[in-house]
């Protein structure tokens, strides 16, 4: 482990600071964040699509914790002004979790998803602003409401009482995600170097989801891990390399502009789910799809 500690204080101080974050991302982080998109998009099919989510999800999610666990002998202790942000973030993690799981058994893919993502972007550049001196000008709000309002839009397809309840899940859900894409982004820029609070917060992220599967589905596990384990493990490669990269994004932008970026997988998921799940896709969608882009060009102004 790293002997370094005056680092910390140091480091600290200086990512807690406004101006240590651009107002905008060079275009190879654009391009990571767009791959972490795919990628993200990605496990949840896998997720959405297998027999069991919460076997899947825990599975995805231990994946990134056991990786993470051999991390932590290459890093420090994030500085314990991020420690509160650390806590909090696995609490949060665990509450998405479970929304997301009871969300994909009553909606479709391209139906929670969407709702699930989109409110992320609107609830990060709030809080940002409320507690980070994160303010964006009227065009990057516009820019934002209309990426946010167009992601949320593709998943209103009306349908019966179980995909609202899907919906009604996905929107908790939503809720969960901007809240700690935002805490996450604060513990990064507090922890004195990211990749410090990045690796113990994927250690710690399996243990809650851990007891939550032995308490309810531990006569399937064996089974499970027998059957559906391969493609789990796959996705939680996929969701340990997306989640580094946006929290490295974080120490280089503006959290609202990171979180608008990785917002993009909804039209991943939503072309994989109608196209590979067989969910339905119309107008309303495609040019929701378009809404999007132009969202990201002004929230990119």
């Amino acid at each position: 482990m790293r002997q370094d500690r005056s680092h910390g204080v140091r480091g600290a101080a200086a990512l807690a600071s406004p101006s240590r974050c651009p107002a905008t991302l060079e275009w190879w982080v654009v391009a990571l964040l767009l791959f972490s998109a795919l990628l993200h998009a990605s496990w949840n099919v896998i997720t959405k699509s297998s027999g069991d989510p919460l076997l899947t999800l825990w599975v995805v999610t231990l994946t990134g914790s056991i990786g993470a666990g051999f991390g932590t002998f290459f890093v420090d202790f994030p500085h314990r002004d991020a420690w509160p942000y650390l806590v909090a973030s696995i609490v949060l993690h665990f509450g998405y979790q479970l929304f997301l799981v009871f969300a994909y058994r009553l909606g479709d893919l391209s139906q929670v998803y969407p709702v699930a993502r989109g409110m992320a972007p609107c609830i990060v550049a709030g809080l940002a602003a409320a507690f980070a001196s994160e303010v964006l000008n009227r065009t990057q709000w516009f820019g934002l409401a209309v990426t946010s309002i167009a992601i949320g839009s593709l998943a209103l397809d009306g349908g019966g009482a179980r995909r609202r309840g899907g919906v009604a899940l996905a929107v908790a859900t939503g809720f969960m995600i901007g809240s700690y894409t935002f805490v996450d982004g604060k513990g990064v820029r507090l922890s004195g170097d990211p990749f410090d609070f990045i690796v113990w917060m994927l250690f710690l992220d399996g243990l809650p989801i851990t007891l939550a599967v032995l308490f309810l589905r531990w006569r399937r596990i064996p089974t499970f891990l027998r059957s559906g384990a391969g493609p789990a493990l796959g996705g939680g490669v996929m969701a340990t390399v997306a989640y580094t990269i946006v929290m490295w994004a974080m120490s280089r932008g503006g959290m609202a502009h990171v979180s608008a970026l990785r917002e993009t997988s909804v039209i991943l998921a939503a072309v994989i789910g109608t196209r590979v799940l067989g969910e339905p896709f119309g107008f309303r969608r495609i040019a929701a799809a378009v809404g999007v882009v132009i969202g990201m060009v002004f929230l990119q102004s």
